[in-house]
């Protein structure tokens, strides 16, 4: 089987280098540029897959509509979950990283961003941006709803979901397309790839370039691979890391 994951194409905020997280934000042209070449790659590599997964955050939804168009699979079901979000930034959320990186220094910066158990600054109750406040989750369990999350809390969601909503279909010899977030996605690949806290910490997820993970009947990897240029995605993936550098 198949696990083909996708990281959404740049966003407005992604651009702006902002702290986005669950902020419902669009794509930029650039984004939706990259979401179509994404779908291009996937139709020209001829991979099939049966069904998929995504997040509630429209630059993700829109991400897999425009992969969905380019390999003629606007057929297929698609699953949106809450549970595959962004990790949630707290009050960090439209702040600018490079200027954040100058008032707190890039080293708090890159912990913010990227350790495993410290969480950002979080939202007050009150906040406007508390997700409790938003129509998009007014059926989930207020309780539930972060105001702000570690990488350990994401995958404190991530996974379970992983393990009882997207496995099945694995074992049932389907192939999963999943188009989500950096951090979402990083979750998944800690867990498929036995990663520890410090080999995910420096791992960085380019924009709109599948990932695809060949899943054996025991539901392990065998393999996996980039689809793309080699030098196209090490250039995504430098990009991703030097975010959070002050400027």
């Amino acid at each position: 089987m198949k696990l083909i994951l996708l990281r959404h194409g740049e966003s407005t905020w992604n651009k702006e280098n902002r702290f986005t997280g669950w902020t419902d934000v669009e794509l930029s042209d650039a984004g939706v540029a990259e979401a179509k070449e994404a779908g291009k790659v996937l139709s020209e590599a001829d991979f099939d897959f049966d069904v998929c997964f995504t997040s509630y955050l429209k630059r993700a939804v829109h991400t897999l509509n425009y992969v969905l168009a380019e390999t003629n699979n606007d057929h297929l079901p698609v699953i949106k979950t809450w549970k595959l979000n962004e990790r949630h930034y707290g009050a960090l959320q439209g702040l600018n990283k490079s200027d954040t990186a100058k008032k707190y220094g890039e080293e708090q910066v890159k912990i913010w961003r990227r350790s495993f158990d410290v969480r950002p600054p979080a939202l007050d109750n009150n906040d406007e941006r508390n997700p409790a406040f938003c129509k998009t989750y007014k059926e989930v369990d207020k309780s539930q709803l972060p105001l702000a999350e570690s990488l350990k809390d994401t995958i404190a969601r991530v996974l379970p979901y992983y393990e009882s909503e997207v496995k099945p279909y694995l074992a049932a010899g389907k192939n999963v397309l999943i188009v989500a977030h950096g951090n979402s996605l990083r979750a998944l690949i800690m867990k498929l790839e036995n990663m520890s806290e410090k080999d995910i910490l420096e791992f960085n997820l380019p924009t709109a370039v599948p990932l695809v993970y060949e899943i054996g009947e025991d539901l392990s990897v065998k393999n996996k691979k980039f689809l793309g240029d080699e030098k196209v995605v090490a250039e995504k993936m430098n990009k991703v890391a030097n975010q959070g550098k002050a400027k």
